[in-house]
């Protein structure tokens, strides 16, 4: 047995008011797991989990974002009409233009109303099937060594490897990628955008989480207490990343 990439977990002061943002942004539905917590954003016509798409929970937390974050998603157009036309309307939803150092590039970087990054990609052939989140972008200093993990990890297929990125997939060919970008930046801070992996059924979490520690995964107190569904860990680079409950 093995996992998959399941959904994305998204820090925020207000998980109600971001998350309307991101549900009118991806044109997605919107409910409240948790009321003042968590708020689940899912893709209309689908049963969670579905390869076809990477979920995002919106989870109110205290402390306030302070730092670019590591972990970002990248939004897919179709033309560059669409592009500006999506890019019109997330500025009329709350999103800015931001300047991380991208330089002269053929994507616009926004950040959405609490100021986390991402990206409205032009138009690329390899995101003409993903759905409207093209990829979710992390931050690494060796792109080589966290594909080798991640490709270990889950049940993802790497596609492509270079010093400088790498590239995964859902096994099933759909859905969004997953971007491994090496950037100079260093860690210091909890990641306001995490991964959550799912055992499948008949999965065992307990054993996942045993074989990735062997993968060089480690454990992390982030104050979730012990009679949680999950395991809180961190990648070889201290990314974090949840293991949750086989479904």
């Amino acid at each position: 047995m093995t996992m998959r990439l399941v959904q994305i977990a998204m820090n925020a002061q207000d998980d109600a008011t971001l998350g309307r943002f991101w549900a009118e942004a991806l044109g997605w539905g919107s409910s409240v797991e948790v009321p003042g917590v968590v708020t689940n954003l899912e893709p209309e016509g689908l049963v969670y989990p579905d390869p076809a798409t990477v979920y995002i929970d919106v989870i109110t937390v205290p402390e306030p974002k302070t730092v670019k974050n590591r972990v970002h998603v990248d939004l897919a157009t179709t033309s560059a009409a669409q592009h500006a036309e999506l890019v019109a309307r997330l500025e009329g939803l709350g999103a800015t233009r931001v300047d991380v150092g991208q330089g002269d590039v053929p994507w616009t970087v926004l950040a959405d109303p609490e100021g986390n990054e991402f990206c409205v990609a032009e138009p690329r052939e390899s995101y003409r099937d993903t759905g409207p989140i093209a990829a979710i972008v992390a931050d690494c200093t060796d792109p080589r060594a966290m594909a080798r993990f991640w490709d270990e990890a889950m049940d993802w297929t790497l596609h492509e490897v270079t010093d400088d990125h790498a590239v995964l997939r859902s096994g099933k060919g759909v859905g969004p990628y997953l971007r491994l970008v090496r950037t100079p930046d260093v860690k210091t801070v909890k990641n306001r955008v995490h991964l959550d992996l799912r055992p499948y059924p008949g999965g065992d979490r307990a054993a996942e989480v045993a074989r990735v520690r062997a993968l060089g995964a480690t454990d992390i107190d982030l104050g979730q207490g012990e009679d949680v569904p999950w395991t809180c860990l961190v990648d070889p680079e201290g990314n974090e990343f949840d293991v949750l409950a086989p479904a």
